[in-house]
Formats: structure tokens, sequence, C-alpha cells
């Protein structure tokens, strides 16, 4: 007998901690008949009002999100239903979360709840009432937007006639500005490029020996213009080497200018006063540093106010 009731008190240890899991119906097995039944209806009540309630919650979650809809389709604000329905979601997952349930508390909840619904109906309907005058209003306003629409449309033909003008002469006028510019622009003619000695003594057959070359005197000469501006105009002049690429020298007086919208760089730069009389002009270029010319084909490049004027080439060998 004493180990049988070693053994029921070990059962009922178990039980308890198994009936943390399984649920209160698991452990009133164990108990007596009248005891058990009486817990059962106990928790079939709970369970029920527990359901009763989170349906009634539920059906209230709807009406909410109906009602946010239906009042921002009037154009309300729904600012306050928004957070009635964040309360509303807090309060069934409290319900959810919570080891004891009070119907009387939730009871409460429901009743503030319905008490809402039922005051936002009343503004839906001053809504849908103040809606109606406006839709009569902007029956009437519809009609006089038809007439003037009527008369926009035939407004906006004759400007759009005026623009396309505008356009038509804008592209002529700027075609007319571009071929001026270019045929104003200089045209640089019997370019030479000649080759200076350390001893200063100057070779101009254009075909020049490394160890002959201190400096490079590029000559070329300004054909004369009628709708040339005669003003004091910039030169630039680009010195190509065999690979392609820009001499460059600051020290020598190398540096950059836009061409054609874009930065690019010169190898030496002259101003001159341009006469319009087919003047004569020498540009020097004395290479800084001991670095000589490499074996190959050079070219020459004339710029002046944005334009090529003019080219030339010298060979080294």
């Amino acid at each position: 007998m004493e180990e049988t009731s070693q053994s029921s008190g070990f059962w009922k240890v178990l039980t308890g901690f198994l009936a943390i899991i399984v649920g209160i119906l698991v452990y009133l097995l164990f108990n007596a008949n009248s005891f058990k039944k009486s817990q059962e209806e106990v928790i079939r009540q709970k369970i029920q009002a527990l359901s009763s309630t989170s349906i009634r919650l539920d059906s209230i979650g709807i009406q909410l999100d109906a009602k946010i809809a239906q009042i921002k389709s009037l154009g309300g604000k729904v600012e306050d239903l928004e957070a009635t329905k964040k309360q509303l979601e807090n309060d069934r997952m409290l319900m959810r979360r919570a080891n004891t349930f009070s119907v009387a508390q939730y009871e409460e909840r429901i009743k503030e709840y319905v008490s809402i619904l039922v005051k936002k109906d009343s503004e839906i309907a001053k809504f849908k009432k103040e809606n109606t005058k406006l839709v009569e209003k902007n029956k009437s306003l519809v009609s006089e937007n038809v007439s003037l629409s009527s008369e926009n449309i035939l407004l906006k033909m004759v400007k759009q006639g005026l623009s396309d003008s505008l356009e038509v002469y804008a592209k002529r006028n700027q075609a007319l500005t571009a071929t001026v510019n270019l045929a104003s622009s200089l045209q640089a003619q019997l370019v030479k490029v000649n080759a200076i000695s350390s001893r200063n003594k100057e070779r101009s057959n254009g075909v020049y020996r490394v160890s002959k070359i201190e400096k490079i005197k590029i000559i070329f000469q300004l054909q004369p213009n009628l709708i040339a501006k005669q003003n004091v105009k910039s030169v630039f002049v680009r010195v190509l080497d065999p690979d392609g690429a820009v001499m460059f020298d600051t020290n020598a007086g190398s540096g950059n200018f836009e061409l054609a919208g874009k930065e690019t760089t010169y190898t030496v730069k002259k101003d001159i006063l341009y006469q319009n009389i087919g003047q004569a002009v020498e540009m020097i270029y004395a290479r800084g540093g001991a670095t000589k010319y490499r074996i190959g084909h050079y070219i020459v490049e004339i710029f002046c106010e944005g334009y090529k004027i003019g080219s030339g080439s010298f060979d080294v060998k």
C-alpha cells in the first residue's frame, strides 16, 4: 500500500508539469468525476466567452476597416479611426496572451468600440449629404468647363502654331549664325615647320635629324577675309607626335583651350592682331628639358576662334 501511495504521488507531480503544456482539461482527468465536471464546465464557459469576445472584436475590426475605406473615399480624415484600429489590435493581442480573462473588462471595451462605430455612421451620413451637394455643384461647373475647354483648345492651337513658327525661325537663325561664323573663320595656308638647332641654325626641308632639332618654328599665312573681325585673336597650335599624342610642356607655354564645347590641350599659343592683309605668322615651340624628338611623322594643327584653320607636318629621322 505504501508503494502504491508513493507511485500515485509521482504521477500526480508528473501530471502537474504536463498540464502546463496540454491544458487544464488533462489535469482534471486525475480528479474526482464531480470536480472534473465542474472544472470542465468552468473551462468551457471561459473558452466560450473568450471565443465570443474574439469573434465580436474581429467583427468590430472588419467594420472599422470598412468605415476607414468609406471615409477616405468621401475625403474625410481617418486618423482617429486608425488609432482605434491599432488599439483594437492591441486588445486582441493582450486577450490571447493574458493568463486571466475578464469578460466584464472586454464588454466595456466592446461598448466603447460600438459607440465609436455609431458616431462614425452619423459622420458618414453627413459626408454623403455634403458630397451630394458638391456633386450637383460640380455638374454645373463641368458644363462651364466644357465651354472653357473649347476656348482653351483654340488658344492652344494658336499658341502651338506660334511656337512652331518661332522654333522654325530659331533653327534658321541658328543655322545662319553657324554659317556666318564659319564664313568669318580664318584660313591658314602655306603651313611650314622649320627646325632650329642648338646653334640657332634653321632648316626648312621638312625632314630633320633628331640631333638637329632644338626648337620648331611654325610658319603660315592668314588669308584675307572680308567678314572676319579685325581684332586681337588667339591662335592655338597642337603638335601631334608619331603616336598621335599632343606634345605638351607648361614650361614651354602649353595649356588648355575649348574646342567644340570640350576642353583640350594645345602645344603653343600666340595672340595676334588680325589686319586682313594676308599677314604671315610665326610661332616657336621650344621643348623643355633634354628630351629629344622621337623618330617618326609629326602633324601640326592650327586653331582659331573654335575652328581648325590649317594643318601641316614634318618628319624626324
